[in-house]
């Protein structure tokens, strides 16, 4: 096995436990408060600061892995991480609902900064690795995004199932000093088995330079905060209260969104057998995202008009029209993580993957302000027309994409 495919293999590995964890805390802090009587956009405003850290630690991420290497800050993310875990753990619910919310806020937050720290290594990570194996250029660099993507969204989905299971078996705290020690299994094997990837460029020095990107990444970006801005519009509360208020039990409603994230996982990792790849890894993909952009859009507009007539089984005409839904995203999402890496720079590859994905980290934070706001004053509709809205962000930006790299500061049309 190659230096380059041994080190893919750790980092997928770690980032796999990572999101484990991740996505059962998102069912436990939603469930447990949702229990405790909390309004919907009560839900939402308990994530907003974990999607908010993530536009910050994104940008920083890309300057620091930069400048300290890859391997430095996944220790760091990981680290972050069980911090969090520990610092939520000794949450009180006898405490003044205000101070809950407070702590909870700022835990989260912790949490934010560590999940964004962790991709933003790790994503650059597949970037080098990729280039030190031996393989077919752009081919294999699209084959490793979209695994590396649809395998972490899969453990992301089992993780919603855990933390159900987690919640119903040991109660919040003990369940966070479960996934505490888990990750501290994971950082140990990360910093005794993970060679000292190099990672280390020119960090950009002035403001200036760190945002002045590509017009391909520019463009990228304005797209990556509509496609997950719809998803999330959704998926943080919508989506959940309302299979809730319609007769499904916490159980039956982790094992949903634990079955839509690992489906989507694994129709993230099948892209490339969905999508042709060029030789140029431009002139095929870029068409292909303005395509799967467009075919999107129309779930959204499809579920408002059906249901606009109040259909007998609301909720299973909701799962499945998700389910749709679920798998064109997939494939949209998986083009664009590897159109990122197409666009990224060599010198400062990082920093081009950390600001992408604080705009990726803006989508999720408008999504999830909007998912608890429209759910309260419009119900599941408008979560759905708020999604159709930032679809339509995502396909002009589509049609802009340059089909040839284009540095920073020209102005070439694709």
């Amino acid at each position: 096995m190659s230096a380059g495919l041994r080190n893919y293999a750790i980092v997928t590995a770690s980032y796999w436990g990572f999101t484990l964890t991740d996505g059962a805390l998102r069912m436990l802090v939603l469930f447990t408060f949702f229990k405790l009587g909390y309004s919907p956009f009560t839900l939402a405003f308990l994530f907003l600061l974990y999607e908010a850290a993530g536009i910050i630690a994104n940008m920083a991420g890309g300057w620091l892995v930069s400048k300290f290497g890859i391997k430095r800050m996944l220790i760091v993310g990981l680290s972050t991480q069980i911090s969090g875990f520990l610092i939520l753990s000794a949450m009180n619910p006898g405490w003044t609902s205000a101070f809950v919310v407070a702590w909870v806020v700022l835990a989260q937050g912790i949490c934010g900064i560590a999940k964004d720290l962790t991709k933003t290594a790790s994503k650059s990570a597949i970037k080098m690795t990729q280039a030190e194996a031996k393989g077919d250029g752009e081919g294999r660099l699209f084959k490793w995004v979209s695994w590396f993507t649809g395998s972490k969204n899969a453990m992301k989905g089992l993780g919603f199932f855990l933390g159900g299971v987690l919640l119903e078996a040991f109660g919040f705290a003990l369940a966070l000093w479960l996934m505490a020690g888990l990750l501290g299994l994971v950082l140990i094997g990360v910093v005794l088995s993970l060679a000292p990837l190099k990672g280390k460029s020119k960090p950009s020095r002035t403001a200036r330079e760190l945002f002045g990107k590509s017009r391909g990444v520019n463009l990228l970006a304005l797209g990556r905060i509509g496609l997950f801005g719809a998803r999330d519009v959704w998926f943080v509360v919508g989506v959940p209260v309302f299979l809730y208020a319609n007769g499904w039990t916490f159980p039956m409603v982790g094992a949903f969104l634990a079955f839509w994230t690992i489906g989507y996982g694994l129709v993230q990792a099948a892209a490339p057998a969905v999508v042709q790849r060029s030789a140029d890894g431009l002139s095929r993909e870029v068409p292909a995202a303005r395509l799967w952009a467009l075919l999107l859009l129309v779930v959204p507009l499809g579920l408002i008009g059906v249901l606009a007539v109040e259909p007998w089984f609301a909720d299973l005409i909701l799962v499945a029209g998700l389910c749709l839904f679920g798998i064109v995203f997939a494939i949209n999402s998986s083009v664009h993580s590897y159109l990122i890496l197409a666009y990224a720079g060599s010198e400062k590859a990082a920093e081009d993957v950390g600001f992408y994905y604080a705009a990726n980290a803006v989508g999720r934070f408008i999504g999830t302000l909007l998912s608890g706001l429209l759910y309260q004053l419009g119900g599941l509709s408008a979560c759905l027309g708020g999604s159709a809205i930032l679809l339509l962000t995502c396909f002009i930006a589509t049609q802009a994409l340059p089909k040839v790299p284009i540095a920073r500061g020209e102005t070439k049309n694709s």
